[in-house]
């Protein structure tokens, strides 16, 4: 089946910096774009960065504007997610998913479908 599997998470202080990957088995990776998303136990799923198809393009949610970037590797089919000053609040589940149009707004990343999942990575924050 199609896949995408996300690494590098883990335990880090707050204030430290993770480099998220999500490798792509996907028909035209090229051609679509790429949402980061995460989601901690109580919370609704949130939307934290995306990318188009050509990089040229990218969208970050308040919460981690200034802090994280998105950037993607079309020739080896990867998309990373750059987390620097890492808060406490960053805990969850962070998972990367294939969009099945572009993404204009950071509005219409959150609304459009995802045609691919990955399974998640998990970063935790100490204090």
């Amino acid at each position: 089946e199609v896949q995408l599997v996300e690494s590098g998470g883990g335990v880090v202080q707050a204030g430290g910096s993770l480099r998220l990957s999500c490798v792509a088995s996907v028909f035209a990776f090229t051609a679509h774009d790429i949402g980061w998303f995460r989601q901690a136990p109580g919370k609704e799923r949130e939307g934290i960065a995306s990318i188009s198809s050509s990089a040229g393009t990218t969208f970050y949610a308040d919460s981690v504007k200034g802090r994280f970037s998105i950037s993607r590797d079309n020739t080896e089919k990867m998309v990373y997610l750059q987390m620097n000053s890492l808060k406490p609040e960053d805990t969850a589940a962070y998972h990367c998913a294939v969009a099945a149009d572009p993404i204009t707004t950071l509005q219409h990343m959150k609304e459009l479908p995802y045609v691919h999942w990955g399974q998640g990575t998990q970063v935790t924050v100490s204090s």
